[in-house]
């Protein structure tokens, strides 16, 4: 399985440049069955992340435009009325694929949006009455821009905890940033991709991550850095018990893709602001460019300074 995963890594990376650290983030989140946020400015290759994984993993890909006008009916399906045989037949929306990009979120209405809560948290979507299951493995790629941005919508928090985590794609270097502009159209690039693995590999390799062993000290670890969120002093969003739980199985998948099959207290380290900083901002600032982030990021590592690894629950 680590030759595969070290095929799919190398594949995307070839394409998404200069961007190894998020492209092994986004592949933890889908082997723990997450889903991801990517937030960032237009341009920054958000959209090729997301199809040249479903491209790389061999799974069917549907990418959803998010716009003000949307409906929730747009998304999941709608059932209409066959006057032929004289029954409902169900259309299917962009949710019944195995992977699903939710392009520019924060552009849709609350409701709209609130149409994903059901399939993202339980894979399954309910129409008109008749709950329909939703493929496996089911993978959520939403992007959105930045709050400052006009016609955005802040995404609340319910949805927000429903994704394991948040990335931002940034700037390239000097060198990846010279590649991207001789590179060739990413069309006829991803038109050329292989994928690497089948969708039964991916399933495989997420139970196998699910079964990966988390000691006592790494659960009291984890327990500790979400109690600490939640003093007053620090001045955070508290991390919730779903929170704890979200870091636990990225912190698998980390320790997976490590080629280990038991979690160390650096596994949960490397995926900590990916999983905690959307739940931990407070708002509280201006926002002005990533301002917001920039606080919830001092804080994420406040948190991380004050938990002792080797006695995380004295802290």
């Amino acid at each position: 399985m680590q030759t595969l995963i070290a095929a799919i890594l190398s594949q995307v990376g070839s394409v998404v440049l200069g961007k190894p650290q998020e492209i092994k983030l986004s592949l933890a989140c889908l082997l723990a069955r997450g889903h991801i946020l990517i937030e960032d400015l237009p341009g920054m290759g958000k959209t090729t992340l997301a199809q040249v994984l479903a491209k790389t993993l061999g799974l069917s890909y549907q990418r959803t435009q998010f716009t003000s006008d949307l409906l929730p009916a747009d998304v999941i399906g709608v059932s209409i009325y066959n006057s032929e045989n004289k029954s409902f037949e169900l259309h299917k929306g962009a949710i019944f694929n195995q992977l699903v990009l939710a392009d520019e979120i924060n552009r849709a209405s609350p409701k709209t949006q609130s149409a994903l809560l059901e399939a993202m948290e339980e894979r399954r979507v309910s129409i008109d009455g008749t709950t329909h299951a939703l493929p496996s493995p089911f993978f959520v790629i939403a992007t959105q821009n930045p709050l400052f941005h006009s016609g955005t919508y802040p995404l609340p928090e319910s949805q927000l905890d429903r994704f394991m985590m948040r990335i931002s794609l940034g700037f390239p270097g000097v060198d990846a940033e010279k590649r991207i502009l001789l590179s060739e159209d990413n069309h006829q690039t991803l038109t050329q991709l292989t994928p690497c693995i089948t969708p039964e590999q991916l399933h495989k390799m997420q139970q196998a991550t699910s079964k990966v062993t988390a000691a006592n000290s790494i659960l009291e670890y984890i327990i500790a850095l979400c109690q600490v969120s939640r003093k007053a002093e620090v001045n955070a969003k508290p991390l919730s018990p779903r929170a704890g739980k979200a870091l636990l199985g990225a912190a698998k998948s980390w320790a997976f893709m490590e080629n280990r099959d038991y979690v160390l207290p650096e596994d949960v380290q490397a995926v900590f602001m990916a999983v905690c900083l959307h739940r931990i901002e407070t708002g509280t600032e201006e926002f002005s460019h990533f301002g917001d982030h920039l606080q919830a990021d001092n804080i994420a590592n406040q948190i991380l300074q004050q938990v002792d690894v080797l006695n995380p629950l004295n802290c």
